[in-house]
């Protein structure tokens, strides 16, 4: 838990949320230790949404669609 987001990969932050999950899913953590590892969690699912988002992006500039479908315009440089 002591690596920063930034530097986890989504496979990483996705394995760290499963284990905290799974830890509070027990309900054998203290309080004050629950809440810290709730608040890790949600730290964890925004950072992996945001790897997620950044990956549909990238995919969709690569096929140039959209996810409803549309043709991407793309622009020639010449």
């Amino acid at each position: 838990m002591s690596d920063t987001l930034e530097s986890l990969s989504f496979e990483q932050a996705m394995a760290e949320l499963e284990t905290l999950v799974k830890r509070l899913e027990e309900g054998r953590l203290p309080l004050e230790e629950a809440i810290s590892a709730f608040e890790r969690g949600a730290l964890l699912k925004k950072h992996c949404e945001q790897k997620l988002l950044a990956a549909k992006m990238r995919v969709e500039q690569i096929t140039g669609m959209t996810e409803n479908g549309a043709k991407l315009e793309t622009f020639n440089v010449t």
